[in-house]
């Protein structure tokens, strides 16, 4: 239904997150490379209802670890190069169910790499990675993760309490760059900033030192802050998102994560008229 009503409004790319059923997380995450599982149904039936749609997935191990974390778990620590091998499996099983694109949000190092030569060797030579190359450790994803349920467990003191080892640090916006040559020789075929708004001055920095596109994602913390002025008729909503759009393209965006897309594609049909 939602991507139906999104390609009736125009919108021609749609990202999918999974929320899985507690009883199938497990410390390995082994629910997120399963063929039969939640999202490559999904993308299934999203092609086969709508063959156009340009579908993206979400690869990480966080909505499926009962740690909370986008990695393997194994005394206290989240393991590297385990991850990667769940991850490539979860892209490959992603692949196979139809994927145009997916975009590992996970941080681990080496993970574009490792997925794009899993990918090739399964034949899948045609299906992008869009790299989170630079994903903060921010204070903004708090709505998300509690719709996910994908938040590090605290009730577990051999579990780290967050995600702040392998993502990035707010204050350091250089390691974005190391991060970027990074993904670029590892074959990316989008560089994404998360979050949006407050890292503007990361989507321009990649944007100047890049010949590949760039995404950023407008996140939930982001578009609740707004939700929130706007009901309390502080701001005007139209108005405010459509502004915060345009700071996105002009700071060098190419692609807008956003969960304002339906709205926005409205407003711009009405503009149009």
């Amino acid at each position: 239904k939602e991507v139906g009503e999104a390609f009736e409004l125009g919108i021609r790319t749609v990202i999918v997150f999974p929320k899985v059923p507690e009883e199938q997380k497990s410390i390995g995450g082994e629910e997120s490379c399963n063929p039969e599982g939640l999202v490559p149904k999904v993308i299934r039936a999203i092609k086969e209802a709508h063959p156009e749609v340009n579908v993206w997935t979400d690869i990480a191990l966080d909505p499926y670890s009962s740690a909370g974390h986008d990695g393997v778990v194994v005394n206290g620590e989240i393991v590297n190069d385990l991850t990667l091998a769940a991850l490539a499996a979860q892209a490959l099983s992603h692949a196979k169910a139809g994927a145009d694109m997916v975009a590992p949000s996970d941080m681990m190092d080496g993970r574009i790499g490792f997925i794009r030569r899993v990918l090739d060797d399964y034949g899948f030579t045609n299906v992008g990675i869009v790299a989170y190359t630079a994903k903060y450790a921010s204070s903004f994803y708090g709505p998300f993760r509690d719709a996910l349920d994908s938040a590090p467990n605290t009730t577990d003191s051999t579990i780290p309490k967050d995600k702040k080892t392998y993502q990035m640090d707010p204050a350091n916006a250089t390691e974005a760059l190391v991060e970027l040559d990074l993904d670029e020789d590892e074959g990316a075929d989008f560089l994404l900033v998360k979050p949006g708004l407050p890292y503007l001055d990361i989507v321009r920095m990649l944007k100047d030192n890049s010949s590949v596109p760039i995404a950023v994602y407008h996140v939930s913390g982001e578009y609740a802050m707004l939700k929130a002025a706007c009901a309390n008729g502080w701001l005007d909503e139209r108005e405010v998102v459509l502004e915060t759009m345009l700071c996105f393209k002009r700071a060098g965006a190419s692609a807008i994560l956003t969960y304002y897309a339906k709205d926005i594609a409205k407003w711009l049909s009405e503009t149009k008229r």
